[in-house]
């Protein structure tokens, strides 16, 4: 075999620079074709295309991982088609497929607990990210006194659990201080208390402290206020964090059970979360109905993950990455 011939780039001085890139073909005795290795396949999990041990191994431990997470919905999905679903076992197919479950769940007034559902989780949504934003806009971008202790208490916020707060709450959503107002029995008694999450401050707080001063400072020359150094300056370089703080704000509000409970003053106010339980002490209804309804809560969680799973990876990627 001839040895590699390397042709040097040339510099403009017609000499070969140090930094030159080098050009090495392999021939064979014949000097024809080149050789050429082919890629390998890898990924972030080191796969191969290359049947193995390794390989096998992977595949096995994947399709665990996809069993430990898909068979609780198969089990609820096949539960809620079943004529008479098993409670004592496991079924990812469904036995005599029927519509019935559905069909009774709409009786028992799932639906209008949906609809309160879906109005709650999306007018909580919009108010927290409204709120959090601003807090997160204030806490990063701007330094006053007692800025410490503001973080310290949205902190706090995160570990008191919800049965310790339970008591004063109700009592204050039954009369408003200052106001006198009872918010029990109406949206607003659980839209409001809703209306910041320290998780979505903070989250927020540290995606707006990496934004270089410089782009700000430029915008201030250019006459930019306040608002709109917000709307058209920080949100847009915040969108993953923002997709983040969204996702997690929706499933976090829809999955609400304590506060729609203590907020309501009479059945019909009640989300489909707090219906699930009721349905399941109904002795009326079987297991199938309760998992019908099961499917029917789980879909707008899945939905909304489906439409912003983009923004979700690629804020918690921008979050890995950071530092």
């Amino acid at each position: 075999m001839s040895a590699p011939a390397i042709d040097p780039v040339q510099t403009p001085s017609g000499k070969p620079g140090k930094s030159a890139k080098l050009s090495v073909s392999l021939t064979g005795r014949s000097g024809g074709q080149r050789r050429t290795t082919p890629a390998r396949f890898d990924t972030a999990l080191g796969w191969s295309d290359r049947p193995g041990p390794a390989w096998a191994l992977r595949i096995l431990l994947c399709a665990i991982a996809l069993g430990v997470f898909a068979a609780p919905f198969l089990t609820i999905l096949s539960g809620a088609l079943s004529t008479h679903p098993s409670g004592s076992s496991l079924s990812f197919f469904p036995h005599d497929a029927t519509l019935l479950n559905m069909r009774v769940a709409g009786e028992r007034g799932i639906w209008d607990y949906f609809s309160n559902s879906l109005v709650i989780a999306g007018g909580g949504l919009l108010l927290q990210l409204v709120v959090c934003t601003l807090a997160a806009y204030a806490l990063a971008r701007h330094r006053f006194r007692g800025q410490a202790l503001v973080l310290t208490l949205f902190m706090l916020t995160m570990m008191l659990p919800e049965e310790v707060i339970a008591i004063p709450l109700s009592l204050v959503l039954g009369h408003v201080p200052v106001l006198g107002l009872d918010l029990k029995g109406t949206v607003w008694g659980v839209i409001l208390p809703l209306g910041a999450w320290g998780f979505s401050v903070m989250l927020l707080t540290e995606f707006m402290k990496d934004i270089p001063d410089e782009i700000e400072e430029a915008a201030r020359l250019d006459g930019v206020g306040e608002l709109r150094m917000l709307w058209q300056v920080v949100l847009p370089l915040c969108k993953p964090a923002l997709g983040v703080a969204g996702v997690l704000g929706f499933i976090m509000i829809w999955d609400q059970y304590l506060l729609p409970l203590i907020a309501a003053k009479d059945p019909t106010d009640y989300t489909v979360t707090v219906a699930l339980a009721v349905l399941r002490t109904d002795p009326e209804v079987g297991s199938g109905v309760v998992l019908a309804g099961a499917v029917i809560a789980l879909v707008p969680s899945l939905v909304v993950y489906l439409l912003l799973q983009r923004s979700l990876v690629t804020g918690i990627a921008a979050g890995a990455t950071k530092g």
